[in-house]
């Protein structure tokens, strides 16, 4: 029907709500820019459906005379011709003040809780008065946390060394979990406020510690001693050491072994002068700071699937003499009643494997022995482990 092409009040305020809901209208507020009566065009019934249906048309211009005056004027034009005569249908309607616009979409409180935000944070911190302006719904999200969110980011701006912790962060009301729950809004008001060179851009915003030149969490590497007396562990079997310390302070063992399981790091069987790490994974950048690795026998055993040669690949770029070590074919094929399913295989170029480990790595991605094949480290029997250390040790 016609009358669904026809402006209606309700259209013009949900056209107003969406330009609100975007942040529009209080961004031109945080911008001082002057306020212009909106003057929004309707759609109105053209002379031939006056004619064709008269009764539909004067209820469409019912409605819109009961709207209220007070929140929008309303300009006139004359439509109609011979068959109906000439009738005044709304054709503009217009939103003359701030007020009568918040009025309109029910949000008085909300505009007037982000003018108070905007005229503390002028004071406070003019720095962030643009940001403001370009992402003000973000600022109603957090209209009860914003005086806090200000003052934590100016105390960092104004007391924050190198030498501190997230933790030492001193704001009345601010607490570690405050500072993680809303690292997000954090990292945005910090980019504005800090100084260039206390901004790490290298490290993500959800990284606030090492993205603003606080002092990070440790890593630690967790590695057991496999055998030969004396151990470079002293009384210990098995250690958590932090990265920074391990790296300046290199082990004595001729050989280092990566796994990426638990249980097989914990199984794994003795080896004369040799460490075995735990979680190639996550662990790689930890391993990448070690750079006395690079006198060391390194070994690499992951599970056969993609993302196993992907670590693989990836270690080599530092490291280009490691080995691997029970990720090749036979090894496969001699354990097809364990494959499963992996699930979400990668498929990129990795310049890092030998060109047996590329042949078979093809294989895995173009699922020419099966779909999305994996053999999980902790599949492979220990008779196997132990005839693989035999063959690398002859």
């Amino acid at each position: 029907m016609a009358t669904s092409t026809w402006t209606a009040p309700a259209d013009v305020v949900a056209t107003l709500r969406r330009r609100w809901e975007r942040g529009e209208f209080l961004a031109m507020l945080a911008r001082s820019t002057p306020w212009e009566p909106l003057a929004l065009p309707l759609r109105a019934p053209t002379a031939g459906q006056l004619a064709g249906d008269f009764a539909a048309a004067q209820s469409w211009v019912r409605d819109w005379r009961a709207a209220d005056p007070k929140l929008l004027r309303l300009d006139y034009k004359p439509v109609g011709g011979r068959v109906i005569g000439s009738n005044e249908l709304p054709c503009r309607a217009w939103v003359d003040s701030q007020r009568q616009l918040w009025a309109l979409l029910g949000v008085a409180k909300l505009a007037q809780r982000f003018t108070d935000l905007l005229a503390e944070t002028r004071l406070a911190a003019p720095s962030l008065v643009d940001w403001m302006a370009a992402y003000p719904m973000k600022v109603l999200a957090h209209e009860r946390q914003w005086t806090d969110l200000v003052r934590t980011v100016l105390w960092i701006d104004r007391h924050a060394r190198p030498d501190m912790y997230l933790r030492q962060v001193d704001v009345p009301g601010v607490d570690t979990k405050f500072i993680e729950s809303h690292r997000g809004i954090l990292a945005d008001l910090l980019d504005r406020q800090l100084a260039a060179d206390r901004v790490d851009a290298t490290h993500p915003p959800a990284d606030l510690a090492r993205r603003y030149r606080f002092r990070a969490k440790p890593d630690y590497v967790r590695l057991r001693w496999l055998g030969g007396t004396p151990s470079v562990l002293g009384p210990y079997s098995e250690l958590s050491l932090r990265v920074d310390e391990l790296a300046a302070t290199p082990l004595a063992a001729s050989s280092v072994f990566v796994v990426e399981n638990e249980i097989t790091y914990l199984a794994f069987p003795a080896v004369d002068y040799a460490i075995v790490v735990f979680g190639g994974g996550y662990a790689l950048p930890r391993l990448q700071r070690l750079r006395w690795l690079t006198e060391r026998r390194l070994v690499y055993w992951g599970d056969i699937d993609t993302h196993g040669f992907s670590i693989l690949s990836r270690l080599r770029g530092s490291f280009p003499h490691a080995r691997s070590m029970l990720m090749d074919r036979q090894t496969l094929l001699d354990h097809r009643g364990h494959w499963v399913h992996e699930p979400a295989p990668v498929a990129t170029a990795l310049p890092g494997l030998h060109p047996d480990e590329t042949a078979l790595y093809h294989d895995l991605v173009e699922g020419t022995i099966r779909p999305s094949l994996r053999l999980e480290q902790e599949r492979v029997r220990f008779s196997a482990i132990e005839e693989a250390l035999r063959s690398q040790s002859a």
